[in-house]
């Protein structure tokens, strides 16, 4: 009998073991997919049909939760060798009734000519450098880190270098350092480097730690902004080198969130003069547990997973080189620490990064924070679904704060008809 009892022990031991395991596993799985970058993006939308000839030109894509929101998008084929921008949608009482496909205005083409096939949906809208997006000469730069020359984009406002006013007598100018998000590209911050300049601003768009054309950082992964904000620092200091008195940064997603670090754990921390954030990451922890509920993940094993990231031991199965402190990355708890003028632009709909975060920062420290209202638009899409408003709210906070009379805002500039 107490041979059988102990038998029946070992069992349930063992059985409490391999659960402890498999949850362990699990959360561990799911936490290391949220800091592996994932740069090689696959064609992810099939278009159906072309037609130039139609007033205006379309494209019938397939339907799915990116290609039937309103706004303006770009579509990328052939590797990125061609592309094009695309406007309304166009038969918006199909695609509310639930059809498979969606009809788009096809408002210009920048590259190759459009074809049915598969294809990668553009959320940037623009594509290129400064120079092909827009017409703005700019300089590859490369900016000193500890990881090695990390890329950039230096669009200047005055391209023979000379030093300008800002509004303040004597003064040197801003520069706008740009920070885009997770997984994206430089490209992410060129829908705001046209208003940016008008505000008389130069602009650089660095590169971080794991970006396809950057160094990788220790153990090449993501940590959340909990040291990608050291390049952006070197970003910041580059700036200051070639003639800026302070800052302004924007940062898109996790891009927010390595502004917020920059700004309570840099010695340059008093060079920024105001942070503008859109859809920006206010608390990981929050993120990590939507992610996890969307994948029907037990909260429980979200929680180790977010414990397993910031232990000394338990985070290399998660693979980053150092542990990783959400609690510094959660701003609805460190609100008290803000102390520079933020404007945020979060939109009601973003599904990727829920806004919730945003609005109790925004409550928490209204003397500080800047909150926009932004009823429509997916993850860091505010701009598409409105540039002329986007533009407009950053020009109207920004002025103020630079010394810089108020630009009126108008939509970046575009190519003209469609061409094949």
């Amino acid at each position: 009998m107490k041979r059988a009892a102990r038998t029946a022990g070992l069992g349930l031991a063992g059985s409490a073991g391999l659960l402890g395991a498999v949850a362990t596993g699990l959360a561990a799985y799911f936490t290391r997919r949220v800091v592996t970058p994932d740069l090689r993006k696959p064609d992810d939308v099939m278009v159906h049909d072309v037609d130039l000839e139609s007033v205006p030109p379309t494209v019938t894509l397939q339907a799915t939760p990116e290609t039937v929101v309103p706004g303006r998008y770009g579509l990328w084929w052939d590797g990125r060798q061609g592309h094009a921008k695309l406007g309304d949608v166009l038969n918006p009482e199909a695609v509310q009734a639930g059809g498979d496909l969606v009809i788009r205005e096809l408002t210009s083409v920048d590259a190759g000519t459009p074809r049915p096939g598969p294809a990668r949906w553009n959320q940037y809208y623009v594509t290129g450098t400064p120079l092909t997006a827009f017409g703005l000469a700019f300089e590859d730069v490369a900016v000193p880190t500890d990881l090695g020359p990390m890329p950039g984009w230096f669009v200047p406002v005055d391209p023979s270098g000379a030093l300008r006013t800002t509004g303040r007598s004597s003064s040197r100018p801003t520069c706008a350092v740009l920070v885009h998000g997770r997984g994206a590209t430089r490209e992410e911050c060129l829908r705001a480097v046209p208003v940016l300049r008008r505000l008389g601003l130069d602009v650089l768009v660095p590169a971080y730690r794991n970006d396809l054309d950057a160094p990788a950082g220790p153990g090449g992964r993501y940590h959340l902004g909990d040291t990608e904000w050291q390049d952006v620092e070197a970003a910041v200091l580059w700036a200051l080198g070639r003639g800026a008195e302070d800052v302004v940064l924007v940062g898109w997603s996790m891009g927010g969130a390595i502004a917020l670090q920059l700004l309570t754990r840099s010695w340059l921390a008093d060079r920024v003069r105001a942070v503008v954030l859109d859809a920006p990451v206010v608390d990981w922890r929050s993120v990590l547990d939507h992610h996890a509920a969307v994948n029907h993940l037990p909260r429980r094993l979200a929680r180790l997973g977010h414990w397993m990231l910031g232990h000394d031991l338990a985070r290399r199965a998660i693979g980053v080189a150092v542990p990783v402190d959400l609690r510094r990355l959660d701003w609805v708890s460190r609100a008290a620490e803000l102390h520079v003028p933020v404007l945020m632009i979060h939109s009601d709909a973003d599904e990727f990064v829920p806004n919730g975060p945003s609005l109790e920062l925004a409550r928490l420290r209204p003397d500080v924070v800047t909150l926009v209202p932004w009823h429509e638009g997916r993850h860091t899409k505010e701009w598409n679904t409105d540039p002329e408003r986007w533009e407009r709210e950053v020009a109207t906070f920004l002025a103020p704060r630079l010394g810089s009379p108020l630009v009126t805002s108008r939509s970046a500039p575009g190519p003209g008809a469609p061409t094949a």
